[in-house]
């Protein structure tokens, strides 16, 4: 299992992927300049949370023409995995590649706190080692996190099951209270249309570790390694 880990200009999780994935899981891990335009090699592409290009223009928005994302687009038309989390998930939207946009806040502040998702599915590549409604702890820190699309849009997610990730309170209920940001109907992460993409706001890279405060993103790594080991099999 080999991760390849996007870097932009202005991107700073990515040290944060390395280290989830590599030190703490074991897999192999390598950084992807955004001047490439072609890869091989890899079992799933990583799109890491910062500010890539001093988010100019838009949140990903120019991020979304560097050269390395149309080597991204043909790997995941071709069936590749490929995650995105906050900046990464913008990029994800403005490329094209998910639908809708991520936008400025409701309460128009950049929000660092715990997060509490529920997990909507686990029939996905990406949540196989969850079980459906578990409700985990990811953090966010985010100034453009929430999630707008038109009504047939949202209506498609919700009815197809590709919204993957949701924000809750402790008792598991999708409340006002609970929504950090003013995301439709409390959406913090969705996939595309064949499941081999998914972008959410919050950072499972952050919650690898019990001294973080949560080991619950590790799940989202091991099921990525899992349906590509299965694949092999």
């Amino acid at each position: 299992m080999k991760f390849g880990i996007v870097v932009f200009p202005g991107s700073w999780s990515e040290r944060d992927m390395h280290y989830a994935v590599s030190d703490v899981l074991g897999y192999q891990a390598e950084y992807i300049w955004h001047r490439e335009s072609s890869f091989d090699g890899f079992d799933a592409i990583l799109l890491p949370g910062g500010f890539s290009y001093g988010d100019h223009l838009r949140c990903g928005a120019i991020a979304a023409h560097s050269p390395v994302m149309g080597a991204i687009k043909e790997f995941a038309n071709d069936g590749g995995f490929v995650f995105g989390s906050c900046n990464g998930f913008q990029i994800l939207c403005e490329s094209g590649l998910l639908p809708g946009a991520l936008i400025r806040n409701d309460h128009l502040s950049f929000r660092c706190s715990p997060g509490t998702l529920r997990v909507e599915t686990s029939s996905t590549p990406f949540t196989s080692q969850f079980s459906d409604g578990d409700v985990v702890a990811m953090p966010i820190s985010h100034g453009e996190g929430n999630y707008q699309a038109d009504e047939e849009t949202i209506d498609m997610l919700e009815s197809d099951g590709r919204v993957i990730f949701r924000y809750v309170d402790d008792q598991n209920r999708a409340t006002v209270e609970a929504n950090p940001n003013g995301t439709l109907n409390n959406i913090a992460g969705i996939a595309n249309e064949h499941g081999n993409v998914l972008g959410m706001m919050p950072h499972p890279e952050r919650a690898c570790e019990p001294l973080l405060g949560s080991s619950d993103g590790n799940p989202l790594w091991q099921s990525i390694a899992a349906t590509v080991d299965g694949g092999r099999s």
